[in-house]
């Protein structure tokens, strides 16, 4: 499986932006994902996760209430929609793939097989 982030962008704070990532190979259709981002001089931390069937979703503090993450099977891709952005979400968001077998959610680094490249976000005050 190879995935393809795309859609980050300069934005000013406040405003939206959505994430893409695309994937290759039949089987993605069935792995969790989720997205995480890394902002510079900090570790890679969790942003938000969707399960194998695209029904339970899981989101960090931070961006609850602001990100959505969601996935459509029949293009094999998974969206971030991002709202009300701040200058602290600045960051490399990378989307990751993790063929589970329990529909779960996976908030850890480890959890997951497959990531795609960064895609940059920057945030201006």
């Amino acid at each position: 499986v190879q995935l393809q982030a795309s859609g980050g962008g300069l934005v000013q704070a406040g405003g939206s932006l959505r994430l893409s990532c695309a994937a290759s190979g039949r089987t993605f259709s069935t792995y969790a994902v989720g997205w995480f981002r890394q902002a510079p001089g900090k570790e890679r931390e969790f942003v938000a996760a969707c399960s194998r069937s695209g029904l339970s979703t899981l989101y960090a503090e931070s961006v609850k209430g602001r990100f959505t993450i969601s996935r459509d099977k029949v293009k094999n891709t998974v969206f971030l929609e991002m709202n009300k952005l701040k200058p602290e979400d600045m960051a490399d968001y990378y989307c990751a793939a993790n063929p589970a077998i329990l529909s779960a959610l996976y908030r850890r680094l480890s959890d997951y097989t497959y990531w795609g490249q960064g895609t940059l976000v920057t945030v201006s005050s």
